[in-house]
């Protein structure tokens, strides 16, 4: 998973590298959800996928600092914001209202 697939701009790509992109591409990105989701509703909200795409960029960044780095600061930076993501994907499930109860 290290081997080199390409030098772009000086910058050495690995199939590692591309997951640590995409993972902080996945974390950065859900800020342009939440950034839509509350333009259309004119008013500050998190929409459910913000917290996927924070727990996806989380384990994709876990992954990449775990195997690609082993770097123990990165692991810590993306620890905390994946449990922080699951539980509110947990609270989001649990308070969702089921088919064919009262409101």
């Amino acid at each position: 998973m290290n081997n080199v697939l390409t030098v772009m701009f000086g910058v050495t790509v690995t199939p590692w590298k591309l997951i640590g992109y995409t993972g902080v591409f996945l974390f950065a990105g859900r800020w342009f959800v939440q950034l839509a989701a509350s333009k259309a509703h004119g008013k500050p909200v998190m929409p459910t996928l913000f917290w996927y795409m924070s727990a996806a960029g989380s384990v994709l960044l876990l992954a990449y600092f775990i195997f690609g780095k082993n770097d123990s600061v990165g692991v810590m930076s993306n620890l905390f914001p994946l449990f922080v993501a699951l539980y509110n994907l947990y609270l989001d499930s649990k308070n969702k209202q089921r088919p064919g109860t009262a409101a």
